[in-house]
C-alpha cells in the first residue's frame, strides 16, 4: 500500500509535475495521479437552476442531483469537491446542527434575520422573503422524501467513474452582519467570546464584523469543526478532502503567537490521522490538502504554517487562488520554493476574469432581474460562459507547472439567469491536459481591483494603471508556448481618451509593434457580451504568437505621447488559431 512517505519520495520537483502526470511518468504523484480535473460545487449548487437539472418542473427530487453530476462526467471531470457546510450543516444531518433546523415550509420570517445581515433594504425585504421560502422549498421537497443530498452526491459520482471528494469551509462569514439573528450561523458564532476580534489592516479603522470570524485558539471552536470533519469521513462515502481556507481565511487574531501556529499545526495533525483512518478503510490513501489564498504570510500571521504543514507530511494537496476572480499571475515556481516538492499544486479557476465591465448590446430593452436587482446591459464578464478563456487560464496554470485543475463557481454563471450566458461545461474536458490546450484559441487577462475585503489577502492587481507621456510599464502573465502559425492580438484596454494615442507593445523583449487598431469589440465574446463599455477604448496590436514563452511572459506598454499620460484598465491577450 501507498504510504505518506512513498507519496512524497514520488512527487517530482516544480516545472514539470502536469506533464508527467499528464503522460503517465513515473514521476507522477501515485495519490492524486487521478485526480487532475477537478469541480468544485458549493451547498447551494443543485440548487440555484432547478429549471436546468428538473425542467419537468414539480417537486424536486434526486434525479437532479444525477442529472448534474452527468454533465460533469460527459465533460472530463474526474473528481467532484462538494461542500456540504457553510457554518451548519446545509444537508439532513442527523447530529450537527443544520441551516433549516426549526424551520417550517412557508415560515418567511425564518429567514429576515439573514436578510437584515445582508442590508435588504425595507422595500425588497418581501421579495427576498418569498425568494427565500421557494429557494429552500426544493431542500424540504428532497427531505420530505428521505433524500440525503450529500449522500446521493457520492451515489451519483460512484454511478458514473468520479471520484467523491468533500470540500469543507473553514470559516464561512455569510451571516457576519447578524450574528445572532441570521440562520446561517452556529450556536457559537452568537457568542463573542468564540469570534475573532475582527482586527482590519488599517489601525485607523474601526473593527468590522466580516472578519469576525470563529476564532480556532478556542478548544471550542475546533471541536466544533472536527465534528463536522468525523461526520463527513465516518458517516459518508468520501475518498479525499479539502479544508476550504478561502471562504473565509479567518482563524486566529493576528499576529498569531507561535502557541496559536502550534495549537492549529496540532489540530490539523488531527484531521490527517482521521483522513488516514478513512484510507485504511478504503484500502487506499484519502488525499488531504487546503484551497488557499497564494499569501503565505498572511496565512502564518493568522496561524496557519503553510510550510511546515508540508515539510511534517500534513498535506498532499494545495489549491492556490483569489477569491472570485481567478488568478492569471499566481507565483506558482516562487511558492513551490517555499512549500518544497512534497505537495501537489492545483491552479483554480474562478469564474470572474477581472472586474473589467463590458456591455450585452443584445439585451438593450428586456428586463431581466439578476439576483433580486434590475439588470442592465453592462457586467462582469463570467468565464464559464467563454470557453476561450477557461482554456488560457488553465492552460497558464498548467505551464508552471501545476498538477491539475479545479474549478469554482463555475455554476454561478448560470445563476444570475442572463439571456445568452450559459456555463458551457462541454469546455472542460480534457482541461488538465496542456497538449490539448494548446489546440485551442485563448484569451488571457489580468486581474483588477475588487473593492471586495478579499484584497486584504490576495497578490497586487497589475491594472489599472497610469502610464506616464514618454513612459512604459511591464506586465508579467503565465501562459503556454504555441504552435507555429498562430496568431497574437495585444489588446490594451484605456480609459477613453480625445484622439489616437501613440501606444506600443513589447512580448518577452522583441522589437515593439506600434502598429494599432482602434475598437470597442471584446476579443472574443463572452456569452451576450461583445463590446467594452463607452468610457473605455481598445487598441488590438497583432503579432506572431511564436514569441511567446512557456510559464512566465513579459508585456511592455509604451506611451510614446510626449504629454499625455494613459489609464490603463486591462491588459488581455487573444490566441487565435
Amino acid at each position: 500500500m501507498l504510504t505518506r512517505r512513498s507519496l512524497l519520495s514520488a512527487l517530482p520537483a516544480a516545472g514539470g509535475l502536469a506533464e508527467a502526470a499528464a503522460q503517465g511518468a513515473p514521476g507522477a504523484p501515485h495519490r492524486l495521479a487521478k485526480h487532475r480535473n477537478l469541480f468544485n460545487g458549493d451547498s447551494c449548487t443543485y440548487f440555484y437552476n432547478p429549471e436546468l437539472w428538473q425542467p419537468e418542473g414539480g417537486s424536486y427530487r434526486a434525479k437532479a442531483i444525477h442529472r448534474f453530476i452527468d454533465v460533469l462526467a460527459d465533460s472530463g471531470i474526474d473528481t467532484f469537491l462538494i461542500n456540504p457546510n457553510a457554518q451548519t450543516a446545509w444537508y439532513p444531518s442527523k447530529k450537527l446542527q443544520t441551516v433549516l433546523d426549526g424551520y417550517r415550509r412557508g415560515d418567511r420570517e425564518f429567514f429576515r434575520g439573514h436578510a437584515l445581515a445582508t442590508n435588504t433594504l425595507p422595500e425588497q425585504m418581501d421579495a427576498a422573503l418569498d425568494k427565500a421560502v421557494q429557494f429552500y422549498g426544493l431542500y424540504q421537497d428532497l427531505i420530505d422524501v428521505g433524500v440525503d443530498w450529500l449522500a446521493e452526491t457520492s451515489k451519483g459520482c460512484r454511478r458514473r467513474g468520479v471520484s467523491p471528494w468533500v470540500s469543507v469551509r473553514m470559516n464561512d462569514m455569510h451571516g457576519a452582519g447578524n450574528p445572532k439573528g441570521s440562520h446561517f450561523n452556529c450556536e457559537l458564532f452568537k457568542h463573542d467570546q468564540y469570534r475573532l476580534a475582527g482586527v482590519p489592516f488599517d489601525p485607523k479603522e474601526p473593527l468590522r464584523p466580516n472578519l469576525a470570524g470563529l476564532n480556532y485558539e478556542r478548544p471550542e471552536v475546533r471541536a466544533f469543526m472536527m465534528s463536522h470533519i468525523r461526520e463527513y469521513l465516518e458517516h459518508y462515502d468520501f475518498e479525499g478532502m479539502e479544508l476550504d481556507w478561502l471562504r473565509n481565511p479567518l482563524c486566529c487574531n493576528p499576529q498569531a503567537s507561535q502557541q496559536a501556529q502550534d495549537t492549529v499545526t496540532r489540530w490539523l495533525s488531527e484531521v490527517r490521522q482521521r483522513t488516514d483512518a478513512r484510507g485504511k478503510q478504503l484500502g487506499k490513501p484519502v488525499p488531504f490538502g487546503l484551497r488557499i489564498p497564494g499569501n503565505l504570510g498572511y496565512l502564518k500571521s493568522i496561524g496557519i504554517d503553510v510550510p511546515k504543514l508540508a515539510r511534517e507530511g500534513l498535506i498532499d494537496f494545495i489549491g492556490f487562488s483569489n477569491f472570485w476572480q481567478t488568478s492569471w499571475d499566481m507565483p506558482y515556481d516562487e511558492l513551490r520554493q517555499q512549500i518544497g516538492p512534497g505537495v501537489a499544486f492545483y491552479g483554480v479557476v474562478e469564474d470572474a476574469p477581472n472586474w473589467l465591465l463590458a456591455q450585452a448590446p443584445s439585451l438593450q430593452g428586456k428586463n431581466v432581474e439578476q439576483v433580486g436587482a434590475p439588470y442592465s446591459i453592462s457586467g462582469i464578464r463570467y468565464m464559464a460562459a467563454s470557453p476561450q478563456m477557461q482554456w488560457a487560464n488553465a492552460a497558464g496554470k498548467l505551464a508552471m507547472g501545476v498538477h491539475g485543475t479545479e474549478q469554482f463557481n463555475f455554476f454561478c454563471t448560470d445563476q444570475v439567469k442572463v439571456p445568452g450566458l450559459r456555463s458551457q461545461y462541454a469546455a472542460l474536458k480534457q482541461n488538465d491536459y496542456l497538449e490539448v490546450l494548446r489546440l485551442k484559441p485563448k484569451h488571457y487577462c489580468l486581474q483588477s481591483p475588487s473593492g471586495r475585503m478579499s484584497a486584504d489577502w490576495e497578490l497586487p492587481e497589475p491594472v489599472p494603471i497610469t502610464i506616464e507621456a514618454k513612459s512604459r510599464r511591464e506586465f508579467r502573465l503565465a501562459m503556454c508556448r504555441e504552435p507555429q502559425g498562430r496568431t497574437l492580438t495585444v489588446q490594451v484596454v484605456i480609459a477613453r481618451q480625445e484622439g489616437i494615442l501613440n501606444l506600443g507593445v513589447s512580448v518577452n523583449g522583441q522589437w515593439p509593434v506600434f502598429q494599432k487598431q482602434r475598437t470597442q469589440e471584446l476579443l472574443f465574446p463572452v456569452g451576450p457580451y461583445t463590446l467594452h463599455l463607452p468610457e473605455n477604448e481598445a487598441y488590438n496590436f497583432q503579432m506572431d504568437a511564436a514569441a511567446i514563452f512557456e510559464g512566465w511572459n513579459r508585456i511592455l506598454v509604451f506611451n510614446k505621447d510626449t504629454a499625455t499620460p494613459v489609464r490603463v484598465v486591462s491588459l488581455e491577450l487573444g490566441i487565435r488559431t
